[in-house]
């Protein structure tokens, strides 16, 4: 499994180094205090980095919810099986 991942880790770095190859002219890019002059594969690269970024932080907060459901869950599963536990323990009554 290991080589696997590392073969994988490997051939997504060498598309990149490909990617930046290719794409490696100059662009301008305008920013709102001015302009500069970068390679595109480092816009691209940014533009990627960003948005895999922005949505990371999107799904923070559904997994926060998510944890704070499962432990109020766990919780109630644990009372139950207690208060189970419990009820077996006490002695039966002969009516």
């Amino acid at each position: 499994m290991r080589i696997i991942k590392l073969s994988l880790l490997m051939i997504v770095m060498l598309l990149g180094v490909v990617f930046t190859v290719l794409n490696a002219e100059p662009v301008q890019f305008n920013y709102y205090f001015g302009n500069r002059q970068v390679p595109l594969s480092l816009i691209m690269t940014g533009a990627l980095g960003a948005g895999a970024l922005l949505g990371v932080l999107s799904c923070m907060g559904l997994m926060f919810g998510l944890k704070r459901e499962n432990l109020s869950l766990k919780r109630q599963s644990q009372m139950a099986s207690q208060e189970v536990n419990n009820l077996r323990a006490l002695p039966l009554k002969d009516r």
